[in-house]
């Protein structure tokens, strides 16, 4: 865009071979990202009426390869338990680590999906059991959150000062500054929880589908990722971290979801 700004008074005047010697020398990660963001950009202009013609017509981003996943290293995930000290920060972490679930996931369930007496909790319309682990964490949780805001109204499980008036769940950015920095994120958990569970599985994704409830798209995809890995013909790229790769037996040593 700098560029153009020394020739070009306006984008109307971009032409599609500017757009193509844009995106020509570069190749992978770098040809998609540049060429979606000038496709973004000039279907904005053109919607708006901003440019007479769209000089992206035509321009193929390309597909990127699914990126392969490492499995966590055992002291990174111990890093992100040790550093989860508040109740509310070991019910992400429990639920994400053990149970497979996303971010979002965890903010929006609500308090009718718990059952602790039968040991069963619901998310995403999943039921599963609950282990030890995650059923003193979910009590300890509750304990808190009785002992803080008594009388709230709201049906979320994880509430905070200011959900706690109202019926909203908790910002995405509520874990922020407790696990901002460390490897072993929430998201990166919930990763690391079904890629587990594939390899345990030696990539079986109906397995993978059964156990948490998401779409045989997905499971197919962590399937791929466990047989690569097993079969130990994926070279480490900056993507994808290059830890060793353990076995489903070493792993079940160390992960707090493995069975």
């Amino acid at each position: 865009m700098l560029g153009w700004s020394h020739d070009y008074a306006h984008l109307r005047e971009v032409t599609a071979t500017d757009i193509h010697d844009a995106v020509a020398a570069l190749t992978g990660h770098a040809h998609q990202t540049r060429a979606t963001a000038l496709r973004s950009l000039f279907r904005w202009a053109h919607r708006e009426q901003r440019i007479f013609r769209n000089p992206t017509t035509g321009l193929h981003t390309g597909q990127r390869a699914d990126q392969l996943w490492q499995p966590l290293d055992p002291a990174e995930i111990t890093q992100t338990v040790t550093a989860a000290r508040t109740p509310q920060a070991r019910v992400f972490v429990a639920l994400a680590a053990v149970h497979g679930a996303r971010p979002g996931h965890i903010r929006a369930l609500q308090l009718d999906g718990l059952d602790l007496g039968n040991r069963r909790i619901r998310i995403t319309g999943n039921d599963r059991p609950l282990d030890e682990l995650t059923h003193q964490v979910l009590r300890d949780w509750l304990d808190t959150r009785r002992r803080r805001w008594p009388n709230t109204a709201n049906p979320h499980l994880l509430i905070n000062l200011a959900t706690a008036i109202g019926l909203g769940p908790v910002s995405a950015g509520y874990l922020a500054p407790i696990l901002r920095g460390l490897p072993a994120t929430v998201e990166r958990l919930h990763i690391d929880r079904q890629l587990d569970e594939a390899l345990a599985t030696h990539g079986d994704p109906l397995t993978v589908a059964a156990v948490f409830g998401i779409s045989h798209t997905t499971a197919i995809r962590y399937a791929h990722n466990a047989r690569a890995l097993l079969d130990a013909t994926h070279v480490a790229t900056p993507d994808s971290p290059g830890t060793p790769v353990p076995s489903p037996g070493e792993r079940a040593e160390h992960h707090p979801g493995s069975r």
